[in-house]
């Protein structure tokens, strides 16, 4: 039985596959901060003149936001009271699911078409 070779890349389509790659990876890194999708979107909990005590917190934490530049409870409030919003819109599961189908599709045909490919080198039918 004869060694199997694989076929060659182009460097030209090594270099292709390697912008593709690059423009997915950063897609799927800035599209869903585009879209508004990120978790970085907080909602705070306003409170009315707050103070450390109201804020729950104690002097060793009272110590390090003030290392961080906030001296007053009010000037912190905002950030310690943050909460993430964890609401989502039926458009954006929606939109999400065909495209995790999708990508399992597409991803299901080309592994066929390859692994058939693969077989027919080996074997010549």
């Amino acid at each position: 039985m004869a060694r199997y070779i694989p076929p060659q890349q182009s460097k030209l389509g090594q270099i292709i596959d390697v912008i593709v790659l690059l423009v997915m990876a950063i897609g799927a890194l800035y599209i869903p901060l585009w879209m508004g999708l990120a978790g970085s979107s907080k909602v705070p909990v306003p409170q009315d003149a707050p103070t450390w005590e109201s804020l729950g917190q104690n002097p060793a934490m009272v110590g390090q936001w003030e290392k961080l530049g906030y001296a007053d409870a009010a000037s912190a409030a905002e950030l310690i009271t943050a909460r993430f919003d964890y609401s989502f819109g039926i458009g954006a599961l929606l939109a999400m699911i065909v495209v995790v189908v999708g990508y399992y599709a597409i991803l299901l045909r080309f592994s066929e078409k390859e692994y058939r490919d693969v077989i027919n080198e080996k074997f010549n039918e």
